[in-house]
């Protein structure tokens, strides 16, 4: 389910985003544990529906937080500081494939495979153990990265895993 946003409606929100300055640590970790929260709810209410999707929700907060990390890493080349800056905004702006607004946090799913394909592809660059530095989810981190993207077809439509694979390669 896409929402109908106009390009205004797009510059607005950056605007507005924008607006509140630079993400700081301080900012970062409210959005970590405002989505953690979140997401901890909507599991304890809906677990029988949602099912293994549970899973990969609660990865979403550490993935983001990972993003961010690596966004304010000295190791890490501008070029993929772009791209994971880019996965932040993602994260943080309220227009995406799958809005949260709309479908709760099932709607941050396409934010976690977003992030995962951004992390994949910064990997050429960037040393493994890097990122198992700024890690701070449960299993190995490519552990994580593999685990998602092999998930990514069930969780969700073919058409918004295509589009999120196109907006990693730009």
């Amino acid at each position: 389910m896409e929402e109908t946003r106009t390009p205004d409606d797009l510059e607005r929100s950056v605007a507005e985003e924008a607006g509140r300055g630079p993400v700081t640590e301080e900012r970062a970790k409210r959005f970590y544990d405002r989505v953690r929260s979140s997401i901890q709810d909507f599991i304890d209410k809906q677990h029988a529906v949602i099912g293994r999707s549970a899973e990969f929700l609660l990865l979403v907060p550490d993935v983001f937080i990972l993003l961010w990390r690596l966004t304010t890493d000295r190791r890490v080349a501008g070029k993929d500081k772009m791209l994971l800056g880019s996965a932040v905004a993602y994260f943080i702006l309220p227009f995406d494939l799958m809005p949260e607004a709309l479908l709760g946090p099932i709607g941050y799913m396409d934010d976690l495979i977003f992030g995962v394909y951004v992390l994949k592809n910064i990997l050429t660059n960037t040393d493994v153990a890097v990122l198992r530095e700024h890690w701070s989810g449960r299993q190995d981190v490519l552990d994580m990265i593999q685990s998602v993207l092999n998930a990514a077809d069930s969780l969700v439509s073919d058409k918004v895993l295509g589009r999120l694979k196109k907006m990693v390669k730009k």
